[in-house]
């Protein structure tokens, strides 16, 4: 497993026998404790952050999103595990699945990105991360830590990409604001 730093991939070939052809890109995160005399008092808040995917073509054109309100892209090949409301309990907390496999032969990029639904910004958030998962043996592959707290409201977490004919994974941490994938969408296509 390859702890992943901003700006550094990893090739998804190389990283099991005959590469990664499913993928599961994890999303996990807590609730900040509060802090303070009176926080130890204050009844946790919980925090609705949304993981989405847009994807792309070689040309930069947008070709879908899978997101809370999409759970599925219109061919099938990425899944998401639906909207967690909280962020409570261990583990991933939202799950985008890719088969890589089953992607039109467009498809060259697909950003993941996740949001603050309820616009509470990352100084209330703490533990996120987003991580690579084999989908099919549930090895991790590399977890990228989110630790960027602070008054933004969005990250672009990262890309996959096809370089040269192989799907990459690179760490972004491009903090923004916006609640949904939509008010994004500029930052998302600067990262194109």
């Amino acid at each position: 497993m390859i702890n992943l730093t901003k700006g550094q991939s990893i090739n998804l070939k190389k990283e099991g026998p005959g590469g990664l052809q499913r993928i599961h890109l994890g999303l996990g995160w807590d609730v900040a404790k509060p802090k303070g005399l009176f926080g130890r008092f204050a009844a946790p808040e919980s925090i609705d952050l949304d993981a989405s995917a847009a994807v792309f073509d070689a040309q930069g054109n947008h070709v879908d999103t899978v997101w809370f309100r999409q759970l599925q892209s219109k061919d099938g090949s990425i899944r998401h595990s639906g909207d967690n409301l909280t962020g409570q309990g261990d583990g991933d907390d939202e799950v985008i699945t890719v088969d890589l496999t089953r992607l039109p032969s467009n498809v060259t990029q697909i950003v993941l990105a996740v949001s603050s639904f309820r616009g509470q910004n990352f100084s209330k958030v703490e533990n996120a991360f987003c991580r690579v998962v084999n989908a099919d043996n549930k090895q991790e592959a590399a977890r990228y830590n989110l630790s960027a707290t602070g008054n933004h409201t969005s990250i672009i977490i990262g890309k996959l990409q096809l370089v040269s004919g192989e799907w990459t994974f690179k760490a972004l941490g491009e903090m923004t604001n916006g609640r949904t994938v939509q008010d994004i969408a500029n930052d998302i296509r600067r990262v194109l």
